[in-house]
C-alpha cells in the first residue's frame, strides 16, 4: 500500500503548484491497527484468553495470529530429530522472529501480508498455502515469544503475559499434544523435560517484565480479561473519533484552487442532452424502465470521457475494402484495460460498461462504512490478477459522499499493485467535500469524472441535500 508521509510537508504536484492542502494528512483507519501480544510459557492458556478478547470486543476484522505458523523450516534431518522428540521447539531461535516482525510491521502499516501455515504432524510449514490478511482493525498475535523480542515489542500498543504454574502447564500441553497432535505421551514427557521446561525457565518467564498486564490463566480471570476489554475498548473509541477529526479536517480545505479547473477532476460538460438526462434521473416520476435507460445513457458518457486518454498503438498501412490507405491505423489493446466496481453501487455501470469494452475484465469491492464510527471496511474484493500490468484502471462507484469508502477502494487497489496514474474514478454524483478528500489523500493526483458534483456552499445552504443519500442504484434495481 502507497504509505502518505508521516510528516506535515509542502510538496509540489506533477503542474508545478505547490500544494498547501497536504498539510491536511489523512491516516486512514484500517492502517493503524491496534496490536495486542500475549506471552507466556507452552500451556500457559495463552490461546484461551486470546479468544475471550476477540470475542468481548466484538470489533469487525479482529485478527488472532499465531506465532506457531512461525516455525521455521526443516531439513530432513532436522524434520528426522522433531519425529524423535529430539529437536528442540522451545527456543527461540526454533521461530523465525524476523519474519514475524516483518509481518507485523506491515500489518500495522496496513499493507497486505501472508501468513504461513504450519503442519505439526509434518513438522513443516504447509507448501504453496498461507493466510492473507489485509484491513484488520485489531491484531492479537499470541506465542511463547510474543513478548520476547525488543522490536516486535516496538510494535504493541498492548503486551499480556498470562501466568500459570509449571505443572499446570506440562498437563495442559500433555492433554493438546495427545489428544490433538497425535504424540506418545513418553515423548511429550520427555520433550517437556529436556527443552520446554527449562526453556521456559530461561526465556520465557523472565519476558513478564515487558508485559502491561500480567493474568492468570485459570478460570478465575474473568475480571481481569473485563478490564482488559474496557481498556482495548477505549482505545478504539478514541481511535475511531481520531479518525472523523482526520476525515473532517481534510475537507475543509478553502485555500486550493476550484474543483472544476482542477486538473485531475473532469467534469461531463453541461451539454442540453446532460442536462436533461439528469433532469429525469432527478425526477421522482420517472420510471423505472425510463431511469435505467437514462443512467445507462450518461454512464457511457462518463466512460468515453475516462476512456479519451486511453494509450493507442500505430500499425503498419493498411487498405480497407474500398481500395482506401490508412497510413497510420490506431490500435487500443483492451487487454490492457480492467474495471473494479463498487458493490452495489458501481454494478449500476455495468451494462454500459460491456457496451462500451464488450471483453474488459472485471473486479469488485465490498466497502461498507461502521454505522456506529463511520470507518470505512472492507468486506470483500475480487480482483484481476496482476493489477500492475493493466495501463487503464476504472474504478466505478455510483456516488461520492465522504470519499472514505473511495479512499480505502484506492489504497487497496495499489496495495495489490496498481499505479496511481493507471486509476481512474468514474462516478455519477460527488460531493465537493469527498472529492476533496480523496484527492487530498493522495496528493492531489487522482483522475476523476463525474456527472454531478456537488458544491459545498449548496449543502450548507440546505440545497440538494438528496445527494447524501445512496438512492442511485436502489432506483436503478427497482429497490426504492
Amino acid at each position: 500500500m502507497t504509505e502518505i508521509p508521516s510528516d506535515l510537508q509542502r510538496s509540489t504536484n506533477k503542474t508545478g503548484i505547490v500544494n498547501k492542502h497536504l498539510e491536511s494528512r489523512y491516516t486512514p483507519p484500517w492502517t493503524t491497527p491496534y496490536i495486542i501480544g500475549i506471552g507466556g510459557p507452552s500451556g500457559s492458556g495463552k490461546s484461551s484468553v486470546a479468544s475471550k478478547i476477540v470475542a468481548s470486543i466484538n470489533v469487525p476484522w479482529t485478527v488472532l495470529i499465531s506465532m506457531d505458523n512461525f516455525y521455521n523450516p526443516l531439513n530432513e534431518e532436522e524434520r528426522q530429530r522433531a519425529f524423535n522428540n529430539e529437536f528442540d521447539f522451545d527456543e527461540p531461535q526454533a521461530i523465525d522472529l524476523d519474519l514475524v516482525y516483518e509481518t507485523i510491521s506491515n500489518l500495522k502499516k496496513g499493507k497486505k501480508c501472508q501468513i504461513p501455515v504450519y503442519s505439526f504432524v509434518h513438522h513443516n510449514r504447509v507448501p504453496n498455502k498461507h493466510v492473507t490478511i489485509y484491513g484488520a482493525s485489531v491484531i492479537i498475535i499470541e506465542g511463547i515469544y510474543t513478548l520476547y523480542d525488543p522490536k516486535l515489542l516496538d510494535l504493541m500498543d498492548l503486551k499480556i503475559y498470562v501466568d500459570a504454574d509449571l505443572d499446570i502447564c506440562l498437563a495442559r500441553r500433555l492433554s493438546r499434544d495427545i489428544v490433538s497432535r497425535g504424540r506418545d505421551l513418553n515423548g511429550c514427557i520427555d520433550q517437556w523435560e529436556r527443552f520446554v521446561k527449562p526453556n521456559a525457565v530461561k526465556h520465557v518467564i523472565p519476558t513478564m517484565q515487558n508485559a502491561d498486564a500480567i493474568i492468570p490463566s485459570m478460570s478465575d480471570n474473568g475480571i481481569a480479561i473485563k478490564l482488559l476489554v474496557d481498556h482495548i475498548n477505549a482505545k478504539l473509541e478514541k481511535k475511531s473519533l481520531e479518525h472523523v477529526k482526520e476525515l473532517i479536517q481534510l475537507g475543509n480545505v478553502h485555500d486550493i484552487q476550484s474543483l472544476e479547473n482542477h486538473p485531475y477532476i473532469h467534469i461531463l460538460p453541461k451539454t442540453n442532452q446532460v442536462k436533461a438526462i439528469i433532469t429525469m434521473l432527478l425526477d421522482k416520476n420517472t420510471g423505472l424502465d425510463d431511469y435505467i435507460f437514462y443512467f445507462d445513457r450518461i454512464a457511457t458518457l462518463l466512460l468515453s470521457i475516462a476512456l479519451d486518454d486511453i494509450c493507442i498503438e500505430s500499425h503498419d498501412p493498411i487498405t480497407t475494402s474500398l481500395n482506401i490507405t490508412i497510413p497510420n491505423p490506431a490500435h487500443i489493446n483492451f487487454d490492457n484495460i480492467t474495471a473494479i466496481n463498487m458493490i452495489r453501487s458501481g454494478d449500476i455501470f455495468i451494462h454500459s460498461l460491456k457496451m462500451t469494452l464488450p471483453n474488459v475484465s472485471i473486479g469488485k469491492l465490498l466497502i461498507q462504512s461502521d454505522s456506529m464510527t463511520g470507518e470505512p471496511q472492507l468486506h470483500c474484493k475480487f480482483l484481476p490478477p496482476h493489477l500492475e500490468q493493466f495501463k487503464k484502471i476504472l474504478l466505478l462507484e455510483a456516488q461520492i459522499i465522504n470519499g472514505a469508502s473511495m479512499i480505502m477502494a484506492i489504497q487497496v487497489l495499489l496495495e495489490y499493485g496498481a499505479k496511481l496514474e493507471n486509476i481512474n474514478v468514474v462516478v455519477y454524483s460527488a460531493t465537493e467535500t469527498g472529492l476533496r478528500r480523496v484527492l487530498n489523500a493522495f496528493n492531489d493526483e487522482v483522475k476523476i469524472c463525474v456527472a454531478m458534483l456537488i458544491p459545498e456552499k449548496e449543502l450548507r445552504l440546505g440545497h440538494n441535500l438528496w445527494c447524501l443519500t445512496r438512492f442511485i442504484d436502489s432506483k436503478y434495481f427497482g429497490s426504492k
